[in-house]
């Protein structure tokens, strides 16, 4: 998660998004890959295979990695059985959700919105791939509680949150505040990000086209807008917070692969519940932009956000979420050959490079650029993504 400290930024582009290049820029090390599928899944199966060791069974946490990384392991394995068409990892999912579940009241042991909604996610994720009813009521439960701290239109009118004891600010650089996701559920923190409000459209997204409820495409739709509205940097990619207090931004260099990654991963689910081009339109420039920039690569096209060889940090588990997002968007562009060609080119990218520089076995050093070190639970969780959706955006 960001911790955020409020710095006056660069101010958004007001949601105008260029039309972007999906050409492959040739400079990218390796942009393609020849395994055939069955390669692909024992890679990522063995990926899988060498981090669970660190699982503590009784509350579901993976030694050496935080609490909302965790999440995000179980996110890799049940989007592992979805995209294999198997079940390998079905009782491990179940049960370590559960026992997260049980241990952390409302999956939030430490006060932040975004840890719970991880949790939520991955527990939707589970409901995808196993059926289990159990994992879809969890991430409803969630996805309520979280929704008492969302800007509505009426608190943005008012000045007013039901849940925050200070004035908010219904507008900012002229856009209104509504749709907005408070970061912390305590009353006195003032802080709306991206990764936030990125969950929780994500989220609603999924529920909406699970469920048919509109209330959750309302939900998705305001939350998609406010991000749209007020979090675009003129480069395209995802802008991290603002104060919903006095719409100071976080400083101008907390620029995370993250932010954009949620916000496509939503878009493109939302695009479909609604048929709403303005989302396609959207999610296909924010890719674009994001897969090409130079804030977290550099011309090899090789992410080198969160490289940490020492110690875990919340930065190295960014980029595995931009890689899922990604495969969401790949997925649900079936219409656009050239989009889903850039971004297996980019996935392949990240995939070569930690199978040829940062491999140590079946471990993966947290930078991929290399070189190859012995394991750690956080540079595992970070490769998973990526040898993941390698099952998925490569043909057999």
């Amino acid at each position: 998660m960001t911790r955020l400290a409020l710095f006056v930024g660069l101010l958004p582009s007001l949601s105008l998004v260029f039309a972007q290049d999906l050409g492959v820029p040739t400079t990218w090390r390796e942009f393609n890959n020849s395994r055939l599928l069955a390669e692909r899944i024992s890679i990522a199966k063995s990926a899988i295979d060498t981090i669970l060791p660190q699982l503590d069974t009784s509350n579901g946490q993976f030694d050496g990695i935080g609490f909302w990384q965790s999440a995000n392991v179980f996110s890799s394995m049940a989007n592992f059985d979805h995209l294999a068409s198997s079940t390998v990892y079905k009782d491990q999912v179940i049960n370590g959700l559960t026992a997260a579940y049980e241990t952390y009241p409302n999956f939030d042991p430490n006060g932040y919105n975004d840890d719970a909604m991880w949790w939520a996610t991955a527990s939707y994720y589970a409901y995808r791939a196993y059926g289990d009813s159990t994992m879809l009521s969890m991430a409803v439960a969630i996805w309520t509680r979280v929704s008492n701290y969302v800007v509505s239109v009426a608190d943005a009118k008012a000045g007013t949150q039901p849940n925050k004891d200070f004035t908010i600010a219904g507008t900012c650089y002229g856009e209104t505040m509504a749709g907005g996701v408070f970061w912390r559920p305590t009353s006195d923190d003032t802080g709306i990000n991206s990764i936030t409000t990125g969950l929780y459209t994500t989220l609603s997204a999924y529920l909406a086209e699970t469920t048919g409820d509109s209330t959750y495409t309302a939900a998705a739709t305001l939350s998609a807008q406010w991000i749209q509205n007020l979090q675009i940097s003129s480069s395209g990619i995802i802008l991290d917070g603002v104060s919903g207090a006095d719409c100071t931004r976080t400083a101008a260099s907390w620029l995370f692969t993250y932010n954009s990654g949620k916000y496509i991963e939503g878009l493109s689910v939302l695009k479909d519940v609604t048929g709403a081009a303005i989302w396609k339109s959207l999610m296909t420039n924010i890719t674009a932009a994001a897969v090409k920039s130079p804030v977290w690569q550099g011309s090899n096209g090789i992410i080198t956000e969160g490289a940490s060889k020492t110690s875990d940090n919340d930065g190295v588990g960014f980029k595995a979420i931009f890689i899922r997002g990604l495969d969401e968007v790949s997925v649900r562009s079936a219409d656009n050959s050239a989009l889903q060609i850039l971004i297996h080119s980019y996935n392949d990218v990240q995939y070569n490079a930690l199978l040829e520089l940062a491999a140590n076995g079946t471990s993966y050093s947290p930078s991929w650029p290399g070189p190859a070190q012995e394991f750690t639970t956080w540079g595992q969780m970070a490769a998973l993504d990526v040898m993941v959706t390698a099952i998925n955006t490569n043909s057999p």
